[in-house]
């Protein structure tokens, strides 16, 4: 699967505020498909919630996507979607803003992985 993903180019898409996407464009991750359509979005305090829950889901229809990045404040305001998201690809990771830290107790995403293993089979 990883040598299938490096061949055909996937991305890591980002829906985050105006630092949190700069910094991950800065790093290379900014990309326009064919279509000109970008794998970023940045969100302010005047984008709809709407507007967060379409990227979110233009973003795991597209077939050159393999991660989808996420601030944990705005993926709180489109729990509903995400947690609809079953699929392990593309993978949802929600992550840290600079004004909200991350907090483990609303990722539902690691709530899932969580229910997925028993820690005592991971001890030898």
């Amino acid at each position: 699967m990883a040598l299938h993903s490096a061949i055909r180019g996937k991305l890591i898409s980002v829906i985050g505020d105006e630092d949190t996407c700069v910094g991950f464009l800065l790093g290379g991750v900014g990309e326009i498909n064919k279509n000109r359509h970008p794998n970023f979005m940045v969100v302010d305090k005047n984008t709809a919630v709407s507007e967060i829950e379409d990227c979110f889901k233009r973003f795991l229809k597209r077939d050159d996507i393999d991660i989808i990045l996420i601030n944990q404040n705005y993926a709180e305001l489109i729990r509903h979607v995400i947690d609809a998201h079953t699929s392990p690809v593309p993978a949802v990771l929600e992550i840290p803003s600079k004004d909200h830290p991350y907090d483990a107790s609303k990722d539902s995403i690691l709530r899932r992985a969580r229910g997925m293993f028993n820690p005592e089979d991971l001890v030898r």
